[in-house]
């Protein structure tokens, strides 16, 4: 599109965005003329829309603000287009969702600055997001949903456990991709997971699962998984994986649950000749949050290359967790535990700026650990974690 149709989408999208309540009137309006119109596709939405509107806004700004940047924009599409495929999305609906979008956006915009002009403008850019969207979803070959029956279900904490499925077929996902995930408790409910084991030709995925107070699936998967339980997975994604280059040394960094994609990599690490060095730096809020020292410390015994600084940020338990009278073990092969924030001690332990860095766990860990590697010398293009929404 020509910079004058871009302009046209950006202004108006934006100035209806930015009047009072704009943004919650919109996407109400959007998903009220879609179901109006098109009724089969309220089957395809969970009952809860809060959390769907507020996706619906992020999204179309995204894709709004990188017009200009078509090696991030049409990658975005497709993905969007493979992913949709899980909920049952056909063609039809993406043709009613634009036509709804653009209903609802001319809704609230100021009639003088509708004009013929903006309404085909709204037209080729929404031909064109539609476009990419169905083609890229009639492209791919690999199933639009994977089945997986629960195999296995172990408490690491009180709030977090670890789950075993048993998937109907193989998936090939890279380790330190992450998937989306429906549990029978929360139908239409899709959860991104990251796999805390290597893809495996026996069809096995593991995941580690923290109940986050507040949430909606989180806190049904600790409280309510079951063995037979079938879940539902998408089709893998995200940034984080091997370095192609196995020359150049790594820096992870993983906290909480955070660790599961980083543990990926090194168990897949592990099964080859030679490898970079790398350094973990494994965190928590407390020292029971270090659930998984056991698989790490069995990891830099075996492999020369890998060296694991585990980080507390309290030295105390919190009141919940029981030790059982049992003392920690000191797991072999691991460096002395440090306390305090873990971006903090990261920046400071080394130089880290020739490092392939990655860095899993909440958002707010992550940026800040972020800013502080780049305040150090690191470079933002040597960084890389999964996007925050």
């Amino acid at each position: 599109m020509d910079s004058r149709t871009i302009a046209l989408m950006r202004t108006t999208f934006k100035a209806v965005i930015a009047a009072e309540d704009g943004t919650e009137q919109l996407a109400r309006s959007f998903y009220a003329i879609l179901f109006a119109d098109c009724p089969h596709a309220r089957d395809l939405f969970p009952a809860a829309m809060h959390v769907q509107r507020e996706r619906l806004i992020t999204a179309i700004s995204y894709v709004l603000d990188r017009w200009e940047e078509p090696d991030k924009l049409f990658p975005f599409l497709a993905q969007r287009g493979r992913e949709h495929r899980k909920y049952g999305v056909r063609p039809e609906h993406y043709r009613a969702g634009a036509t709804a979008l653009k209903t609802a956006v001319k809704l609230f915009a100021a009639t003088e600055n509708w004009t013929d002009e903006v309404d085909s403008a709204w037209d080729e850019g929404l031909r064109i997001v539609t476009g990419a969207m169905i083609h890229a979803a009639a492209k791919e070959t690999t199933p639009a949903v994977w089945r997986g029956t629960v195999i296995e279900r172990r408490e690491a904490l009180r709030n977090l456990i670890i789950v075993r499925l048993q998937l109907d077929q193989p998936m090939n996902y890279a380790a330190g991709q992450y998937l989306s995930a429906q549990i029978p408790a929360r139908p239409r409910m899709w959860r991104n997971l990251s796999p805390a084991v290597p893809a495996n030709a026996n069809g096995e995925i593991e995941f580690h699962v923290r109940s986050v107070p507040g949430g909606w699936v989180s806190p049904a998967i600790v409280g309510q998984t079951r063995i037979g339980d079938t879940w539902l997975l998408g089709a893998p994604m995200g940034g984080l994986g091997i370095p192609r280059n196995p020359k150049r040394s790594m820096l992870m960094v993983g906290c909480g649950t955070g660790l599961a994609p980083l543990r990926a990599q090194l168990m897949a690490m592990a099964r080859r000749r030679g490898n970079p060095k790398v350094h973990l730096f494994a965190g928590g809020h407390h020292p029971c949050d270090l659930y998984d020292l056991e698989t790490l410390s069995k990891l830099t015994m075996a492999n020369p290359w890998l060296t694991v600084t585990p980080v507390i940020e309290n030295e105390e338990n919190p009141w919940w967790h029981c030790e059982f009278d049992n003392p920690r073990p000191a797991w072999p092969g691991l460096e002395p535990q440090v306390t305090g924030q873990i971006g903090k001690i990261v920046a400071s332990s080394g130089n880290w700026a020739d490092r392939d860095v990655q860095i899993a766990g909440p958002p707010s860990m992550v940026q800040t650990t972020k800013f502080r590697l780049m305040a150090a010398g690191t470079l933002a293009r040597n960084i890389r974690h999964d996007p925050f929404v």
